[in-house]
């Protein structure tokens, strides 16, 4: 094997040509400039550090405009000063594009809208940060939807699901973004500003007539496309799941000359995309699904093609029974699993339709077809819609059951979502196992989106050592020569960033990686846009987010951390970035993050702040430890809900973390007011019985005549009262001697005026007691004796 070493690939690592760069100057005219947040502080960097891959690298700064056009202020601005750029969305990417040492923009706190509807052509135009399961809400009364669908739709951007050319279990039946883009608006670095589509060969001859930088960039892609006609035409792998490389494709003239979709996938390479006009498809009224048991995962997929020739599903996904453990194991989504028929891996095939009937119906000719019955032990229907949402969610969940395994192995992703053609998909998987079996990967986790032969796995790399990281790199262009002999693509749905970009010749060869530079030349020739990533990539083993330099700081813990092998630094750990601390409904995860739309303050930010600490990193921009006013304040907003330990896939506790930061954070340090006053209110409960009636007198009403403008005539009922400690004649249940008094139906909060429980007339003023009661009522205040007497 032909594999490139240190001196052959030097990379680029953590060097974007950010030498020389005035930085202050930079923030400051952001700030004078630029109508939004700009935040240059350490804690920002240290959250946006990384995103949901195995890769990390400091951001120059954060900019979160409050509009489109004061993003576009932002990429002036970074242009006048040569800083590099990265538009960022939910960043739950796993190739590591949405990590760079550039200015990153972040469109998802203000940059929301849907701008327009339009339901008669079925499109709409949406603003880059507007999250995919708001959109469809929004959409749901034209009963309409947009139609890739990744397990991320709770929290991931339209922007982002545009650069990363996302997919999803729907892209069975939508196709995947690039199938769904009308139109974009986008920006490139020195300022052109243009809406790109479909081109007509008139529309093409007036834009380039018209001359300036947009007639000089359809020309060049004219060229590019012309003299790269054959190797695009031969090169591209004829499969549904091909999100490797640009789209030079939708160049070709049988395609339209389709800039948009040229530039959907360029993972913001080329452009920022500031608006998107969308194609919408109508939301089926009727669902029915079908779930198939299998002896093994490869006898699942060797049995997709039949399933295909005889039916059109609207989903077709795989589980094996690897992963079916883990979740046992892990007691998640078990009566989804209780669900499923026998067999130990299962594909799931969803139908949709315009009646009850028509799906059902499809249902059962399949069994038919399959020599099948619904009454057989590893066959499960429904055409309830709730049970099978809980039926996809473990399907959903496969990324946060196998990160964290109970055996307390860590799974990494890097080769998680290859794909080949569905008739080829066993064969495939056979021959991955042999060679997980050659680097000593056991038991990785085999499940995906069958229908269209993409596989996604988690794998035991050995990302902490020296010889750890050299067989992952090893393993990475085995794993790409494997997937281009059986004609498929290293990425069917993540994209390529820093994981794949350096594998990418494997794929498709020189003369067609030597056209994905030339377009990147034509749009961005000063390599600004997010550089390192697709096109003179940094090398896969490089800004590893671990890695075999890491030397996290041990510390000593309160906590034992039992299910991390006692360690604060592996706990911590157990965010990989999926994000659903991000979401805005559902679920109790996460408070803070719900009211401030904050990386900072969510359970994921944290998390990385706190990574940040253990100084592991040279570079870190978060220093001091357990002293560390960066990770101080964005625990401050942490409500210690325990939100996260329910709702976050991989189990992070962040108040857990919180308390032992805070135990550290004050070791011999004066606290907040606040900790004292609530923390010690055990012994604050116990000392006021030595003084009873000082602790009383606040919560106490003072005495007042009947005539006074606090006398009967003026009181009103109150029940916000605030609770006082009671005197332990009170509180100890003892009661004076004499008949037993008459209880009222509600019980006084506090001894100011009552009304009698015998009369719903303003008692009469007791003098000793500051209450009132009604003349010969045996009722007496449950807190004498008061401090008022």
């Amino acid at each position: 094997m032909d594999l490139p070493d240190n001196a052959a690939s030097p990379g680029r690592g953590a060097d974007t040509g950010t030498a020389g760069l005035d930085t202050a100057a930079l923030e400051r005219t952001l700030r004078a400039r630029v109508d939004g947040e700009v935040r240059f502080d350490a804690g920002s960097r240290g959250a946006y550090s990384t995103d949901g891959s195995n890769y990390r690298q400091v951001p120059i700064g954060v900019v979160v405009p409050r509009s489109v056009d004061a993003g576009a202020e932002a990429v002036a601005v970074c242009a006048e000063f040569g800083a590099p750029v990265l538009s960022r969305g939910g960043g739950t990417s796993l190739a590591g594009q949405c990590t760079n040492t550039a200015v990153v923009i972040d469109w998802t706190k203000h940059c929301h809208a849907l701008v327009s509807v339009d339901p008669a052509r079925r499109t709409c135009v949406v603003e880059p940060g507007l999250v995919l399961d708001e959109i469809n809400r929004q959409l749901a009364p034209h009963e309409l939807k947009f139609g890739p669908k990744p397990s991320t739709h709770s929290h991931c951007a339209l922007g982002g699901m545009i650069g990363n050319n996302s997919c999803g279990a729907s892209a069975q039946a939508y196709g995947k973004t690039v199938d769904n883009v009308r139109r974009l608006e986008v920006l490139t670095y020195d300022g052109t500003r243009m809406w790109v589509g479909a081109t007509p060969d008139e529309e093409f001859a007036d834009i380039v007539a018209a001359g300036g930088r947009r007639g000089e960039l359809y020309q060049g892609l004219r060229d590019l496309i012309d003299r790269h006609l054959a190797e695009v035409r031969r090169g591209f792998p004829k499969i549904p799941r091909r999100v490797s490389g640009y789209n030079l494709d939708s160049l070709l003239p049988e395609n339209g000359f389709d800039v948009a979709r040229a530039l959907v996938g360029s993972e913001g390479t080329l452009v920022t995309v500031l608006h998107a006009e969308l194609d919408l498809v109508p939301v089926p009224p009727h669902e029915a699904m079908l779930v198939l048991g299998y002896p093994d995962i490869c006898a699942a997929a060797d049995d997709v093609p039949r399933l295909l020739e005889h039916c059109s599903p609207s989903q077709l996904e795989a589980l094996d029974g690897r992963m079916a453990q883990l979740m046992r194991e892990e007691h998640a989504y078990l009566e989804s699993l209780d669900r499923f028929p026998e067999g130990e891996s299962w594909l799931l095939v969803q139908f949709t339709g315009d009646s009850q009937d028509d799906v059902d119906g499809q249902a059962h000719a399949l069994l038919r077809a399959l020599g099948r019955e619904e009454k057989d032990a590893s066959v499960a229907f429904s055409d309830d819609p709730a049970r099978e949402q809980q039926l996809l969610k473990a399907r959903e969940a496969g990324l946060g059951v196998t990160a964290r395994p109970p055996d307390e192995r860590e799974t990494w992703e890097g080769w998680e979502d290859s794909a080949v053609p569905p008739e080829r998909l066993g064969d495939y998987l056979r021959a991955l196992r042999e060679l997980f079996e050659e680097f000593g990967y056991d038991h990785p986790s085999l499940y995906g989106h069958f229908g269209q032969g993409c596989v996604h796995t988690r794998i035991p790399f050995g990302l902490k050592t020296a010889e750890g990281v050299a067989s992952f790199r090893r393993f990475l262009f085995r794993a790409a020569d494997l997937v281009a002999s059986f004609g498929g693509s290293l990425s069917g749905e993540h994209g390529d960033g820093q994981a794949r970009g350096e594998l990418l010749v494997r794929m498709f060869g020189e003369p067609l990686v030597g056209a994905f530079g030339e377009l990147k030349a034509l749009f961005d020739p000063d390599d600004r846009m997010n550089p390192g990533k697709i096109v003179s990539p940094c090398r896969a083993d490089e800004n590893l987010r671990l890695g075999a330099r890491w030397r996290p700081r041990e510390f000593d813990t309160h906590f034992g951390y039992p299910d991390d092998e006692g360690s604060f630094t592996r706990a911590v750990l157990r965010c990989v970035g999926i994000g659903n601390c991000r979401t805005h409904s559902g679920g109790v995860m996460c408070p803070s993050y719900r009211a401030t739309g904050e990386e900072e303050h969510s359970t994921r930010g944290r998390a990385r702040l706190l990574f940040e600490m253990l100084d592991g990193h040279a570079d870190s921009p978060v220093t001091g430890g357990w002293r560390s006013s960066e990770v101080n304040d964005a625990l401050d907003l942490c409500l210690a809900c325990k939100g996260c330990k329910s709702d976050c896939p991989t189990g992070v506790d962040m108040a857990t973390y919180k308390a032992e930061f805070l135990s550290h954070h004050y070791t011999r340090r004066l606290r907040p007011a606040a900790h004292y006053s609530l923390g010690w209110l055990p012994l604050w409960a116990r000392l006021s019985r030595l003084a009873p009636r000082a602790t009383n007198a606040p919560s106490c009403a003072p005495p007042a005549s009947p005539g006074s403008a606090n006398g009967p005539r003026a009181w009103r009922p109150s029940a916000r009262h605030p609770p006082s400690p009671r005197s332990r004649s009170c509180a100890g249940g003892r009661r004076a001697a004499g008949p037993s008094p008459i209880r009222p139906t509600r019980t006084p909060s506090s001894c100011g005026p009552t009304r009698s429980p015998r009369t719903s007339t303003p008692a009469s003023p007791s003098p000793r007691y500051g209450s009132w009661r009604a003349p010969g009522s045996m009722w007496r205040c449950p807190r004498r004796p008061c401090a008022a007497a």
